[in-house]
């Protein structure tokens, strides 16, 4: 089984707490027995539109491809100004296609896939993410189980913060461990 990781920090280089956070959840998806891949999207070439093939050469086909060759697609985004990161909102835009296929009375491609959010921040959001992420998902044909979204805030997240990747991690373990299973079991037993 595999799972698909968009991961939506802003930063290209070194490491984010959406990207720790992620290494830190992939352990639970290791230990439920799903293979998964994430994709930092800082680091591809993604063009603006809303349609699975644009006129110019990027990386969203290859990308839209892993997607529907996977049977859990989560989104990994910090919170900036109470919403997901621009990268996330790109990918989302990319996938009208899919919501156009199903207006024409079509099946959606990603019928049967599973849905997931994973949210960092430093003050609020978390739930207004989750639920536009949510309600995007069962837009375009993914389901989105019970317990299904892991998000953080702390101020150890904040903009300014040096925490390092250790401390983070060190952070998680004590306060969200039951989260980070709970949520890999229920994407584990969604798809069966």
């Amino acid at each position: 089984m595999k799972a698909i990781i968009l991961l939506a920090t802003l930063k290209n280089k070194g490491r984010s707490n959406t990207e720790t956070l992620v290494d830190f959840f992939g352990e639970y998806l290791s230990e439920q027995k799903i293979d998964y891949e994430v994709i930092k999207l800082a680091n591809q070439h993604i063009v603006p539109g809303t349609y699975t093939h644009m006129n110019e050469k990027d990386d969203w086909p290859e990308i839209y491809q892993k997607i529907l060759d996977a049977k859990i697609i989560l989104f990994a985004t910090p919170i900036w100004w109470n919403n997901h990161s621009s990268e996330l909102q790109r990918c989302i835009e990319r996938l009208d296609e899919v919501y156009d296929i199903i207006l024409s009375g079509k099946d959606s491609p990603l019928d049967g896939k599973i849905g997931g959010v994973i949210v960092t921040g430093d003050s609020d959001g978390v739930e207004h993410i989750t639920a536009n992420i949510a309600n995007f998902f069962c837009s375009i044909g993914v389901t989105v189980p019970p317990y299904t979204s892991l998000g953080v805030i702390w101020e150890g997240h904040s903009k300014d913060s040096k925490k390092t990747k250790t401390q983070l991690q060190k952070y998680y373990k004590r306060f969200y461990h039951k989260d980070a299973s709970a949520m890999a079991e229920s994407l584990k037993k969604a798809t069966k």
